[in-house]
């Protein structure tokens, strides 16, 4: 089958398209895109499910690592007069892990930014499309009732003047059977007409799910912006109950990262079974939704040599009723006007009409070429399968890196803030310590230390 203009599948489909899927009992599962089928399903759920175990081993591994943290840790000797070691190292290490899902902040954006414009360029295809077949639906009626129109006004005000002429009535009743037999012909081309697949309805379909689709990740991305950057700041003001929050909110936003990487990745690999080969599926699912025969639908998904014009012989036919009509009418222009002045006036209308279908008539065999609509199934294919499918992997990435990064801050947070000084408000010296951060601390002295600890240390 020939793939649309300027569409090949890229190497990621490729890649994803080659990857081994499995139904729940791990059986082996063809790659070929039917979400009709129970298996093909199964192995998109075993997908997520994937990303649930890995929360899950994320959630245990947290676990293990605070209990740890919190039950193990030795006891501090009564007269200890210095931080415990690798203070420092915690500290950096959650600060280098929310940079890190700061950075994959950005890398989210951009890939939903992506999704969003390959969407819209598949919503923007299907309207074209249908405009298209709209345009030939309008253009075939208003043909028809304007013959229909010169058949009952003109014709038979013509024949009624040409009554005493039997020749040139029975020439003017052969442009009355060329008219009919050309309305007739242009009836079939209306192939859309009555079918109850709309591609305006399903582009607004698709418009109004990608927006909420866009939305929620931008309310995602922006709750974990605040979550990093209210942490970073708990950090460096040494504020234990704003580090505690975040902590909580780091949680959350760790599920529901491993929640949208599962998501994420089921769609990136029914999306890549789909771009691998989208015409056959295609092809099955719109002659099962609209009825229309395969002849036109493999022409206009097709459009090659090898797909003849189903509509060529309905055109052909037309095309030479309207010239006989045309050469009939010059005929009783010559022979009727001179001895039948009133006649005038119906041949001029005719003519008028006939210049009229003429255009439209050319207009309908330009529109139901297959080129026009062709081009925007290539367009839709090329934003359904190149920028939301790559929008769709810098997505995945940005949910990998926030799964990671939040896992380590996570474990490092808690030893982190068990690190910030106590808080005395008797003390005279609170007010020029206790406000600088754990890093400024760290990074003073011994001596400016052990007077620091005997300044809130009060003796017995």
């Amino acid at each position: 089958m020939g793939a649309p203009p300027g569409y090949r599948p890229s190497a990621w489909v490729h890649l994803l398209h080659q990857l081994p899927r499995a139904d729940f009992q791990l059986r082996p599962v063809p790659s070929g895109f039917a979400p009709q089928e129970q298996e093909y399903q199964q192995a998109l759920l075993l997908v997520v499910a994937l990303a649930g175990l890995g929360l899950g081993l994320s959630l245990i591994f947290i676990a293990v690592y605070l209990i740890r943290f919190c039950c193990c840790r030795p006891p501090e000797p009564p007269g200890a007069k210095s931080l415990p070691p690798g203070g420092g190292c915690v500290t950096w290490s959650c600060i280098v892990a929310l940079l890190v899902s700061c950075a994959g902040i950005g890398i989210g954006f951009y890939g939903n930014s992506e999704t969003s414009d390959g969407v819209s360029q598949l919503s923007s295809a299907l309207q074209h499309a249908n405009h298209t077949l709209t345009a030939i639906d309008h253009l075939v009626l208003e043909t028809v009732e304007r013959l229909g129109e010169a058949v009952r006004t003109e014709l038979t005000t013509l024949e009624e003047v040409l009554t005493q002429r039997t020749e040139l009535v029975a020439a003017t009743r052969g442009a009355r059977r060329q008219a009919e037999a050309v309305a007739q012909q242009l009836q079939g081309l209306a192939f859309w007409r009555g079918v109850p697949l709309s591609p305006l309805q399903l582009a607004e379909e698709v418009s109004f799910v990608e927006e909420y689709r866009w939305l929620a990740y931008v309310l995602l991305l922006l709750l974990e912006l605040l979550v990093c950057l209210f942490t970073l700041l708990g950090l460096a003001k040494q504020s234990k109950w704003l580090v505690i929050v975040m902590t909580v909110m780091s949680l959350l936003v760790l599920v529901l990262s491993w929640g949208s990487l599962g998501l994420e990745a089921a769609t990136a690999v029914g999306l890549s079974d789909f771009c691998s080969s989208p015409d056959t599926y295609i092809l099955n699912l719109t002659q099962e939704e609209t009825g229309l025969g395969s002849d036109i639908l493999n022409y206009y998904f097709l459009c090659n040599q090898a797909v003849s014009n189903p509509f060529q012989q309905r055109l052909t036919l037309s095309q030479r009723a309207l010239a006989n009509i045309h050469s009939q009418l010059q005929g009783l222009e010559r022979e009727a006007v001179p001895q039948f002045p009133s006649a005038q006036k119906p041949l001029l209308s005719l003519e008028e009409t006939m210049n009229v279908t003429e255009g439209n008539f050319h207009q309908l065999v330009a529109l139901l070429h297959c080129r026009g609509l062709h081009k925007d199934y290539g367009a839709a294919l090329r934003g359904l399968c190149e920028d939301a499918l790559e929008g769709l992997l810098f997505l995945l990435l940005f949910s990998l890196l926030s799964a990671g990064a939040l896992a380590a801050a996570l474990c490092s947070l808690p030893r982190a803030w068990a690190l910030f000084p106590p808080r005395n408000p008797s003390a005279s010296c609170s007010g020029s310590h206790l406000s600088e951060p754990l890093l400024q601390a760290r990074l003073e002295p011994v001596p400016h230390l052990s007077s620091f600890l005997g300044c809130w240390r009060r003796p017995h």
